[in-house]
């Protein structure tokens, strides 16, 4: 005998009668009963509609444009100050400092920033470049911080236009020259 184990191919249900032989391709066995057929669908139930339907809605058209994108132009020099007077502040302000700063006071014929600047020239002259130097920068430092930190105000803005009027008053034409060389007259 053999050690495969047996397959069975086809099975015949107890007390069936064997065939004579097998069944073809597509044929049913004879002791397989045919299966019961479905039944019938239902009759469809007609309905008449009691409102007529209401006609679709009108389709939405959605247009997309797109615009290429291009860069803004490049402001000029003129533009680009404007804008830099207004962050230091309002420009009716920047005008009335300077107005305040560099029209005569009357009676005296000299303006703020002119008496400040012989003021800080003759500093230069009796005490030296350092000194002058020192006294010209002292409110211009204060005046630059103020107006970065807080804003330029009135007082601020009249403080700066002095201030650096008050700077031309120290400066020689000589101090670049001694500077860089070592150089004194």
């Amino acid at each position: 005998m053999s050690d495969r184990p047996i397959t069975p191919t086809r099975i015949i249900p107890a007390g069936a009668p064997l065939p004579d032989r097998g069944p073809l391709p597509g044929e049913l066995p004879p002791w397989w009963q045919a299966p019961a057929p479905p039944p019938p669908p239902p009759p469809p139930v007609v309905t008449a509609p009691a409102t007529p339907a209401p006609p679709p809605p009108d389709p939405q058209i959605h247009v997309h444009v797109v615009i290429p994108y291009e860069e803004p132009p490049e402001p000029t020099r003129r533009e680009r100050l404007w804008a830099w007077l207004r962050t230091i502040g309002r420009p009716w302000q920047v005008c009335g400092a300077l107005a305040i700063a560099l029209v005569p006071i009357p009676g005296v014929g000299y303006s703020v920033a002119t008496i400040w600047a012989s003021c800080v020239h003759l500093t230069r002259a009796e005490w030296g470049q350092g000194t002058g130097y020192a006294l010209a920068c002292t409110p211009l430092a204060i005046a630059v911080m103020r107006i970065t930190r807080s804003g330029g105000t009135l007082r601020r803005l009249l403080l700066l236009a002095v201030s650096l009027v008050g700077l031309t008053g120290a400066i020689d034409l000589y101090d670049p020259v001694t500077w860089i060389t070592g150089v004194s007259r």
